[in-house]
């Protein structure tokens, strides 16, 4: 291994240690913005160094588009036409899957929580039941709901859009279209609401 190029070493030894997982990792958890705390991170994220996503539309012209792609789990962004910029995605999994078809961008919140998943806290704000469904889940004395974090929502259709999340490497979301944060951020600014979204299998 020692002769092998720097990136074909990481990805080896990501291979490597992540197949030291009992059970899968954390294949069948759900989360949205725990990637950014390293001591939740599963181990699966370790095929998330995201090589994929880059952004050359600055100074582009043309009306924005955006093709979300299941299959290949990347959203391409085109103005006028022309290809601007390409983001890793995570979209829904099996029991939530992601719709497919035309729509467009009908709301933008950069600050979007939701209300349907999240954490129970208490009242200093700690967490004290975790990755919880507010319609199945009952909240134990003296907690209260927090929704998780989905900043730069870009909403599509019902509840589903694009957003910042956590991307495992496959797909694991109720449905939503997670992006990695610097991505979300980038499409969020170069859409309106009106932008055209093409979901395709």
């Amino acid at each position: 291994m020692r002769d092998l190029p720097p990136r074909l070493l990481c990805l080896a030894l990501a291979a490597i240690l992540s197949s030291c997982v009992s059970g899968g990792g954390s294949r069948g958890q759900t989360q949205y913005l725990e990637a950014f705390d390293p001591a939740t991170v599963p181990h699966s994220a370790l095929y998330n160094q995201d090589q994929d996503s880059y952004w050359d539309g600055d100074g582009m012209t043309g009306a924005p588009s955006v093709i979300i792609d299941i299959s290949d789990q990347k959203a391409y962004f085109y103005k006028g036409g022309a290809i601007a910029g390409v983001s890793a995605l995570s979209t829904g999994d099996e029991k939530h899957p992601t719709p497919t078809g035309k729509f467009k961008v009908i709301q933008k919140d950069q600050w979007h929580k939701s209300n349907l998943y999240g954490d129970f806290v208490d009242a200093s704000g700690q967490v004290v039941v975790a990755n919880i469904d507010i319609t199945k889940d009952k909240p134990p004395v003296g907690t209260r709901f927090e929704g998780s974090k989905m900043h730069h929502f870009m909403r599509f259709t019902g509840g589903t859009g694009m957003h910042e999340g956590f991307l495992p490497g496959y797909p694991a979301s109720h449905g939503c279209v997670r992006m990695p944060g610097h991505m979300a951020a980038i499409f969020f600014n170069n859409v309106a609401v009106g932008t055209p979204v093409t979901v395709r299998p």
